[in-house]
């Protein structure tokens, strides 16, 4: 089991980019999950972002997303980041990260991950 916080939220204008950040607070060493990032606006569902292996070096976008954001991790710092730039008002939402021991298709999928953090909120003005 482990416990994620989430940091980096705020207000930003569009075009502007803003990092956040998915801290392993505490539980098991964080470099065993895979960690995804997934956003909730207003009204709507759960969309997947991002999501990346235990090691790094694979990784996955959602459509919404590719060539703007970019996800990171740091195991030794036990964080997980999301790079966000060329921000726009529909990028406004709740922000989530998740784990789960497994890599693989579903951690594109909200139900496939195990553990979740409370969020943080970006809002993109115009």
């Amino acid at each position: 089991q482990v416990q994620l916080v989430e940091s980096g939220g705020g207000l930003v204008q569009a075009g502007d980019s803003l990092r956040l950040s998915c801290a392993a607070a505490s539980g098991r060493t964080f470099s065993t999950y895979a960690v995804g990032w997934f956003r909730q606006a207003s009204g709507k569902e759960r969309e997947f972002i991002a999501a990346i292996n235990n090691a790094g070096d694979n990784s996955a976008y959602g459509d919404s997303v590719k060539g703007r954001f970019t996800i990171s991790r740091d195991n030794v710092e036990n964080t997980v980041y999301l790079q966000m730039n060329s921000l726009k008002p529909e990028d406004t939402a709740h922000y989530f990260c998740a784990a789960t021991e497994v890599w693989g298709p579903m951690v594109t999928d909200y139900n496939g991950m195990a553990y979740w953090g409370k969020g943080t909120l970006v809002t993109v003005s115009s």
